[in-house]
């Protein structure tokens, strides 16, 4: 084999192993952005999930609230002579 051939077939190598290297790394750039927008939605998710169960631990609050509000009420048409109603 004479040197320009051998240099020519090097050349070639050399391009294809560049190649394989660029597709390797962006397969591993694109994985890598998909794990960080998978993250950030999780993220996004779990805050949601925290706002609703505030909402919810509020709500039980109320509720709680109101079902002391009824049962004082029930009381004070009792001492009054009344019935409450069922």
């Amino acid at each position: 084999m004479d040197p320009t051939t051998l240099g020519a077939v090097l050349a070639c190598v050399g391009v294809l192993s560049g190649s394989v290297v660029a597709y390797i790394g962006k397969r591993g750039e694109s994985k890598n952005l998909l794990t960080d927008q998978l993250q950030e939605e999780l993220a996004s998710e779990r805050a949601e999930r925290k706002a609703a169960q505030v909402e919810v631990d509020v709500l039980h609050e109320r509720r709680r609230d109101d079902l002391v509000r009824i049962t004082h009420l029930e009381i004070e048409i009792i001492r009054l002579g009344g019935t409450p109603p069922p």
